[in-house]
């Protein structure tokens, strides 16, 4: 397998990954437009703009858009996330160029039409309430808020609904304007793909956009602070979250591994202590995510209203014992896992495009799956046992507490318990 990386007069950048044994690919385009990237009152509007892109173009109508992808048995769709949305397909080798051709029309050719603007909003307006109805949804975005509060990376991809109601066509345009500069444009493409012909149908397509810088990104600065919302529910809904080290950052594959062995699978510290030995709860993990400038350790759990303080104090208490107490055998499998995690998650055409656009947004470049693998193997117990002591001293994580939480520890009480 073969990465390749051109980038046209204007800026956009091409990179294409081919799989010999591959009878499909995919190919998309992921623009550095998500939700870091509004202002106060554009606040949705990136998620807004991702589903107009099927809403019609000065080409296809909204059916003819499905169709076109879907008579040759592909597939098509988009995301939103805080740093991205992405429009992208998967098809058989010999519709790449199709594929292509749709994207790019929906990318850069939606009419925003006035009726499809109010039909979309009613759709995302009741996305919005289906989240707000979903405690183990809303918590995190309950978390992000208190972790990053007055500012764009704290505030939810969806929007609130009063911007959602407000939205107009000028809205729509004015934030591709602003945004959708070649520039911050990945086109990217992995599986039965040819780079050659990829890069000649990218320029014929996107060539001809104007190159121009777009608008700087507002930094990200964690903050931390409680969120409690007290409610009849059968559970608490508990989340933990401490800044965490961004995609440059030299300790991201520290973090990593330090989550996994936390909290990433049946074998890890969190589920045996809480759940295993004592029943604390269903469902408990750690995660690590990491951004351009920025990362959160998230710990998230379940429980009764009975059982949310000593979860929380076993919680706070192995944050602790790790900094002393970390087994060469507890971090060579924590390793493997992430290892195993990262190849069989390569294994299909989406994820290998996904990840070659996300590095090239993040450092310019894809680095190659060997030196991934490399760096996971480099990190050692010092290293993991000092990622946990600098968490432990950071002093002011970020929590969202959400059910019949009357009664769980607050923000200070943790604080003490961590720096006992």
């Amino acid at each position: 397998m073969t990465i390749r990386q051109d980038t046209l007069a204007n800026g956009l950048t091409v990179v294409t990954e081919h799989m010999p044994s591959m009878g499909s690919a995919t190919i998309g385009v992921w623009v550095s437009a998500g939700g870091r990237h509004e202002r106060a009152e554009q606040n949705g509007i990136a998620h807004f703009l991702e589903h107009m892109a099927f809403k019609g173009t000065a080409r296809r109508s909204p059916l003819q858009i499905a169709e076109e992808i879907e008579n040759v048995g592909g597939y098509i769709n988009a995301y939103t996330s805080r740093e991205q949305t992405a429009y992208y397909a998967r098809v058989l080798e010999a519709d790449v160029p199709l594929a292509l051709d749709v994207i790019a029309d929906i990318v850069l050719n939606p009419v925003f039409d006035a009726r499809e603007i109010e039909v979309e909003r009613g759709v995302i307006l009741s996305e919005i309430g289906q989240s707000n109805d979903t405690p183990d949804d809303i918590i995190f975005d309950w978390l992000q808020e208190v972790a990053y509060p007055d500012q764009a990376f704290g505030r939810t991809i969806l929007g609130p609904a009063e911007r959602i109601k407000s939205f107009s066509r000028a809205d729509l345009s004015g934030f591709v304007a602003e945004r959708y500069a070649p520039g911050k444009m990945v086109l990217s493409a992995a599986g039965a793909v040819d780079h050659d012909a990829i890069l000649r149908l990218a320029e014929d397509l996107f060539g001809h956009l104007p190159a121009h810088p777009g608008l700087a990104t507002e930094a990200a600065r964690f903050s931390g602070g409680e969120r409690r919302e007290v409610k009849q529910l059968e559970q608490v809904h508990f989340t933990l979250a401490f800044e965490g080290p961004g995609y440059s950052d030299p300790g991201f594959r520290t973090a990593q591994i330090y989550a996994g062995l936390m909290g990433g699978g049946m074998s890890s510290r969190l589920f045996q202590e809480a759940r295993e030995k004592r029943g604390l709860c269903y469902t408990i993990f750690a995660q690590a995510g990491s951004y351009t400038d920025t990362g959160m350790m998230t710990i998230y759990a379940g429980t009764s209203a009975a059982d949310i303080g000593g979860l929380v104090d076993l919680t706070l208490d192995e944050l602790r014992r790790v900094t002393t107490d970390l087994g060469e055998e507890e971090l060579a499998r924590a390793r493997a896992q992430m290892k195993a995690g990262l190849l069989m998650g390569l294994e299909s055409p989406s994820a290998r495009a996904e990840r070659m656009a996300r590095y090239i947004s993040v450092f310019g470049r894809v680095p190659d799956l060997t030196q991934s693998l490399a760096q996971i193997d480099a990190v050692t117990r010092q290293d993991v046992m000092r990622f946990a002591e600098g968490l432990v001293a950071q002093g002011r994580p970020a929590m969202a507490l959400y059910g019949p939480a009357g009664d769980a520890p607050d923000l200070a009480r943790m604080q003490d318990r961590l720096a006992a």
